[in-house]
């Protein structure tokens, strides 16, 4: 499967349906009690394009992407307004957002991350699709300057720094991020007459791995 680095038109990604899904299985034991076990390490996100689409042209535009991914074969980037900043939607994106590892004086490449933390309990999820000319940089607690001390691989999510970060140097990041997904489905329903009544196809599209 090929990944395409196209972002899903964000006009129409936009009032869409969907955010993330765990799997965990759930056994009840003959006393009453539960034994609760999950095989996912992170959530995989799932999402209805179909749901904000408003008008005729949304449609031709959906099926035009549609088309060029031929259906589920070539993932793309999907933006999830609900979830694509290292921070609050409502600030600005700035360098010591997250931290995304410590300095070892020898590791030079640092895989972009977002920690999600509620009480004494943190997820950490990898960031490899951000967008480009959003990110931001800081080691100990200065911003540092991106194709001078650093590189970004927009595909990956991972950067590179030209000289390793001393011991215990905090390496931190800000950013805006996509989410790497593709259809679930190899085909669109469309009702010219009931879409301009008000339906809407139902078109899923579900996060993959990589």
């Amino acid at each position: 499967m090929a990944f395409h680095e196209v972002r899903f038109p964000a006009n129409l990604s936009f009032g869409s349906v969907g955010g993330p899904e765990r799997r965990t299985e759930v056994v009840t034991l003959t006393n009453g009690f539960e034994e609760r076990n999950t095989p996912w390490a992170e959530a995989r996100r799932r999402y209805d394009a179909g749901v904000s689409l408003r008008s005729l042209d949304d449609i031709e535009e959906l099926i035009a992407f549609f088309e060029a991914r031929q259906g589920q074969l070539h993932a793309f980037r999907w933006k999830d307004w609900a979830d694509y900043k290292s921070c609050r939607s409502s600030v600005a994106v700035g360098y010591e957002d997250q931290l995304i590892g410590v300095g070892d004086g020898v590791v030079t490449d640092f895989q972009l991350s977002k920690t999600y933390s509620s009480g004494p309990s943190a997820q950490v999820r990898r960031i490899t699709k951000p967008v480009v000319g959003t990110v931001r940089v800081g080691l100990q607690g200065d911003e540092v300057k991106e194709s001078l001390q650093y590189t970004v691989d927009y595909a990956s999510g991972v950067v590179t720094f030209a000289t390793p970060p001393a011991v215990s140097e905090q390496v931190t990041a800000g950013f805006e991020f996509d989410v790497p997904v593709r259809f679930d489905v190899d085909r669109i329903q469309v009702s010219v007459a009931s879409f301009q009544a008000g339906d809407v196809p139902h078109v899923p599209v579900v996060e993959v791995r990589l």
